[in-house]
C-alpha cells in the first residue's frame, strides 16, 4: 500500500518583517529616472540669470523659443548656438515658419544691458512682438 507523506507545515507565527528589497529596487529606478529626465525640462542653455524681488509667471508651451545669451555674449535659440552675423536672418526664417510663437530671453547677470538690448532689437526686427526677460527670485537673506 502506497503511503502519502503529509506535509506538515511549520507556523511559527506571523512573520512581521517587512520585505524592503522591492521598495528600494523601485525607489532606485525612480531616482535614476528623475536625474535622466531633470536636465531635459530646461529649455535653452544653462546661463546665471539676475535676480528679482517678485518676477511674473510666464505660462510655458509649445509656441515657446528661448533664446539665451551667455556670458562672452553667445547667442543661443533653443540648444543651437546661432553666430552673431546669422541672428536675424534665422530668427527671420522661424518667425516666418511659425509667427504666432513667442519668446523668451535668458541673459546672463554678468552682461552689460546693451548686449541683452541689442539681441531684443535684433529679436523685434525680425518680427517678434511678443518678447519676455527670464528672471529668478531672489532668495530673502533674512537681515532684519
Amino acid at each position: 500500500m502506497l503511503h502519502k507523506k503529509k506535509k506538515v507545515l511549520n507556523l511559527k507565527g506571523v512573520q512581521s518583517d517587512i520585505n524592503v528589497t522591492p521598495l528600494v529596487d523601485v525607489c532606485l529606478v525612480l531616482l535614476i529616472i528623475f536625474m535622466v529626465v531633470t536636465p531635459m525640462l530646461q529649455n535653452g542653455v544653462d546661463v546665471a540669470l539676475p535676480e528679482t524681488q517678485a518676477p511674473e509667471k510666464m505660462p510655458e508651451g509649445q509656441k515657446q523659443i528661448t533664446v539665451s545669451i551667455k556670458s562672452d555674449g553667445q547667442v543661443w535659440v533653443d540648444q543651437n548656438w546661432v553666430p552673431d552675423e546669422n541672428l536675424e536672418s534665422y530668427l527671420t526664417e522661424v518667425n516666418n515658419a511659425t509667427p504666432d510663437k513667442t519668446v523668451v530671453v535668458k541673459g546672463d547677470r554678468r552682461l552689460k544691458y546693451k548686449q541683452v538690448r541689442k539681441v531684443m532689437q535684433i529679436l523685434n526686427e525680425a518680427g517678434f512682438s511678443r518678447v519676455g526677460l527670464v528672471t529668478k527670485k531672489r532668495e530673502s537673506g533674512g537681515a532684519a
